[in-house]
């Protein structure tokens, strides 16, 4: 019997939605699944390093956010929010709120006495132009794109912990926040341990938080998201899995990126490239890969990831890979016991 959109809602009491992130990063709670056993068991997020043996491959993604979030003002006085959503487009495409307000050929002043005139309508949202150069203008004038159920402005304090301490390559427009419950110490625990890490990158995009309209999610497109594995990572990966080594993927944007260059990784050869650019090379591009109940995943074998939002394409990934009964069962024990949900929420581990 198809599944259908529905099957994956559930209950949230609005007061288990973080607002903030714990005071100290790594302080949060974990939920440990195992899927063999099917058990389910409460730690802290310290103890995970307990749960990784010597040798297994921990990826990480690298992507670091960029201040997407950009304040104006019309010409009338009205507010105007501008979120950029593809800054390699020119013109620039962003969500325009209100959008229905804003006329073609309209110009916004931002708090820093930018400009921006409003333009056409695009796949997602509007075409914008800015009076100078669009990286310029988001670190004068951009805020931490926090998403919208965290009811607040962006703070001071967001700009460092809505990163990770990994975070290298410009131009997330969310956080990959698995990632966020580690703290350097907790890394060089793992490496210590015998543990190996390897980095990735996919830019998370409009595409992972948009909402999906059909009951029958399989018709869903997921829009694009680009994503990168260079060489020397690649073979790490490569090297582990052709071993048996356990490879345990960091957030659901490592897992689609993994996912996403499986035959690259499975097939990686560099040993006829020691001299040249081989550790340039490896794998990049854009996924458009949408991963729900019945996929057959082929890299990762355990992963860490949030609790995600009802009917969202996030919680249809988990589902995929720990399995839709025991993963709501997951989700009952976390809202009985006042677990933290989304991105500056607790964790959870599926083994």
């Amino acid at each position: 019997m198809t599944m259908k959109l529905s099957q994956f809602d559930y209950n949230l009491p609005k007061e288990l939605i973080a607002q903030r992130p714990s005071e100290k990063r790594g302080d949060d709670r974990l939920l440990v699944v195992d899927k063999v056993k099917g058990d389910i068991t409460e730690k802290k997020f310290t103890d995970i390093i307990d749960y990784f043996d010597k040798n297994d491959i921990l990826v990480l993604n690298d992507t670091k956010v960029i201040p997407a979030r950009l304040f104006g003002k019309r010409a009338t006085g009205g507010k105007v929010e501008i979120f950029i959503i593809d800054k390699t487009k020119r013109p620039v495409e962003a969500l325009v709120r209100p959008s229905l307000r804003v006329k073609d050929g309209e110009k916004v002043i931002l708090e820093s006495g930018d400009e921006v005139i409003v333009k056409g309508r695009s796949e997602l949202g509007r075409f914008v132009e800015f009076n100078d150069e669009v990286d310029d203008v988001i670190k004068r004038a951009g805020h931490v794109p926090l998403p919208p159920y965290i009811g607040r402005n962006d703070e001071e304090f967001d700009r460092e912990r809505y990163q990770t301490v990994f975070c290298r390559n410009e131009g997330a427009l969310a956080s990959p926040t698995a990632g966020l419950h580690f703290t350097q110490d907790m890394i060089d625990a793992l490496i210590n341990k015998g543990v190996g890490v390897a980095y990735v990158t996919l830019h998370v995009s409009y595409a992972t938080f948009a909402t999906i309209k059909e009951e029958d999610f399989e018709k869903h497109t997921m829009h694009s998201e680009y994503y990168r594995i260079d060489a020397p990572n690649a073979a790490i990966i490569h090297n582990a899995r052709a071993s048996g080594k356990r490879i345990i993927a960091c957030g659901t944007t490592s897992v689609r990126v993994l996912e996403s260059c499986a035959d690259f990784i499975e097939n990686f050869m560099p040993s006829d490239k020691i001299h040249g650019d081989w550790f340039e090379d490896g794998s990049d591009g854009f996924t458009r890969l949408f991963i729900y109940p019945g996929y057959k995943f082929r890299i990762v074998k355990a992963m860490i990831t949030n609790f995600h939002l009802p009917k969202s394409s996030l919680l249809l990934l988990t589902s995929a890979f720990a399995g839709k009964d025991l993963l709501f069962k997951a989700y009952e024990y976390a809202v009985k016991n006042r677990f933290k949900f989304f991105s500056y929420g607790d964790a959870m581990l599926i083994l």
